[in-house]
């Protein structure tokens, strides 16, 4: 869940804060960060532990129904983007590796968070349907994040954002889920919050899928005809 000035996605830590509350929280923050260094901890451990709390929250709390204790713990170690961009930032380091960290460990956080989710509706909740949103919003998100690696991957600039980004899609999630856990207080009626919340995240992951689909096979048909054109030219000298 790292964020270390790498990477075009915003990281849900970030998006979860508007630009002013970042400004603030990375004052408050600066002088944790540059304790952590000095004890030697690096930032791609912070990395680490900040995914390990996430998973705990999401698979311990979320599986029993407690949304909002589990929310609540999501929301403490999804800091950890703003405290190991901190120390990435003092240390000056911008490497490939911890580029390579972050988006992995972003996929178990995510993972780990809808899994959750899709455990109490097999379980406790017992909502098949909403089970079967929860593992397409799971799988979807994994399948949007791929079709933008892998684009670039063969030389392709994937020139779109899509609808729902990751960013949404966690925030979206998690404060839902979070409001949806003052059920268990007594506000009544505002379990319906998470439900509704899924479905918007999965039709938003499904046309945010297809979104990235047909750009990538537009800017491949334009690559493949410009190569086939240069060819040609080559071929003609």
């Amino acid at each position: 869940m790292a964020s270390k000035g790498r990477g075009a996605t915003p990281t849900v830590g970030k998006a979860m804060l508007n630009k002013y509350a970042r400004a603030f929280f990375t004052r408050v923050l600066t002088p944790f960060a540059a304790f952590l260094i000095r004890r030697g901890v690096s930032p791609d451990t912070v990395t680490l532990l900040g995914t390990a709390g996430v998973v705990a929250g999401a698979l311990v709390f979320y599986p029993m129904g407690e949304f909002f204790w589990g929310t609540v713990v999501i929301t403490l170690f999804v800091f950890s983007d703003l405290v190991d961009g901190n120390m990435a930032r003092q240390l000056g380091r911008s490497s490939r590796w911890g580029a390579f960290l972050d988006s992995t460990l972003d996929r178990v956080a995510d993972g780990a968070i809808f899994g959750g989710l899709a455990l109490w509706y097999a379980g406790g909740g017992d909502d098949i349907v909403l089970c079967a949103v929860s593992i397409f919003c799971l799988a979807s998100g994994q399948v949007v994040s791929y079709t933008k690696a892998r684009g670039e991957a063969i030389g392709l600039p994937v020139a779109v954002n899509g609808l729902v980004e990751r960013a949404e899609r966690l925030v979206v999630s998690l404060v839902a889920a979070g409001f949806a856990g003052l059920h268990k207080f007594g506000v009544p009626g505002i379990q319906y919050l998470l439900p509704i919340a899924l479905w918007i995240v999965a039709v938003g992951s499904l046309v945010t899928l297809v979104q990235r689909v047909v750009t990538v096979r537009r800017e491949a048909a334009e690559a493949d005809a410009a190569a086939q054109e240069s060819q040609g030219t080559e071929a003609a000298k």
